[in-house]
């Protein structure tokens, strides 16, 4: 019985072998196959990488070199190692410009993402020309911020501005709310956090209509009211959406440049002076090049750790 069995063992070996023999040439094939996928895949990004190493990764490694320098343009660079970044710290003016940034990020964010989220649920709710609605709401992310500025520019303006004459018809008295340093910055935050609405909105409204009808159903049958699927449905599953919307809000609140040109020109007394003014005013009205690049690598700083904080406090690794 021994002898039987083992014959018809070997007998049984030997179609697997067979089997195993025929296989290995196919996995051989299909790792060719692989490796040629591969190749033709590095192929097509190439060229994405070398615009991304010329006009990214380049300009950053030369603005961290610069930073160490002395460089105003018109002579060769001078190396003086971290004398920069010491005068940053030792600069009331940048250290001004700093803090008006981190107030106008503080404000025009959360305010604009509250006010985009309660827009993009009240437009997601099937109303009449919502359309029309999410049009009107977008067309400012569109249009030009110089533009957008001119026309708060108007709107602000002491003598015929139409926040003072409504102001007048109440009976209030009017404010020079762009030449007074306690409304000025008040004033672009306003201007900040309406211009950001409408990109929120429509970043809310296409996540919205990806969360399933059938969990709000599923509320409804257990008597939840609309507060309460708002904060046990909808806030949960715009997660990935809060996360997104907060990290890009950040960083062009850090950014804002455009409307504080034309609004201000970082005035009066410095109370409008945004981080990005003061690098341009560094590097295109005093042309000390070197500061300006070190101001920007603080700049960059600054965006990398408010980013990795929005991260951990939104749990964005969800």
């Amino acid at each position: 019985m021994k002898t039987i069995d083992q014959s018809s063992a070997a007998r049984d070996l030997k179609p697997r072998q067979r089997d195993t023999a025929v296989r290995e040439p196919k996995r051989t094939g299909s790792s060719k196959q692989q490796r040629k996928l591969r190749r033709t895949g590095w192929l097509m990004i190439t060229p994405a990488l070398i615009h991304i190493g010329l006009w990214s990764a380049i300009p950053v490694l030369a603005t961290f070199a610069l930073s160490m320098t002395d460089y105003d343009i018109f002579n060769a660079p001078r190396w003086i190692g971290i004398d920069n970044y010491i005068a940053i710290v030792q600069d009331p003016v940048f250290l001004q410009a700093t803090w008006n940034t981190i107030v106008y990020t503080f404000w025009t964010v959360p305010v604009s993402m509250a006010i985009a989220l309660v827009v993009a649920v009240a437009l997601n709710q099937g109303l009449r020309l919502q359309k029309w609605y999410r049009t009107a709401f977008f067309l400012p992310h569109v249009t030009a911020t110089v533009a957008i500025a001119m026309v708060w520019l108007l709107i602000f303006n002491p003598q015929q501005g139409l926040l003072n004459g409504m102001l007048s018809v109440l009976g209030i008295p009017g404010q020079a709310w762009l030449a007074n340093p306690d409304l000025a910055l008040g004033s672009v935050v306003v201007v900040g956090a309406w211009h950001g609405i409408g990109i929120k909105m429509l970043i809310y409204i296409a996540a919205l209509q990806n969360i399933d009808e059938s969990l709000y159903e599923a509320a409804s049958v257990d008597g939840a009211s609309v507060v309460r699927k708002f904060f046990a449905i909808t806030l949960p599953m715009l997660k990935p959406a809060t996360f997104f919307v907060l990290v890009i809000s950040i960083i062009g609140a850090f950014q804002v440049f455009d409307q504080i040109y034309v609004l201000t020109d970082g005035g009066p007394a410095n109370s409008t002076t945004m981080m990005t003014y003061e690098i341009y005013r560094s590097a295109f009205q005093e042309f000390q090049m070197g500061m300006a690049s070190a101001q920007s690598v603080v700049l960059f700083a600054f965006l990398l750790v408010m980013t990795l904080i929005s991260r951990r406090a939104t749990q964005g690794d969800d």
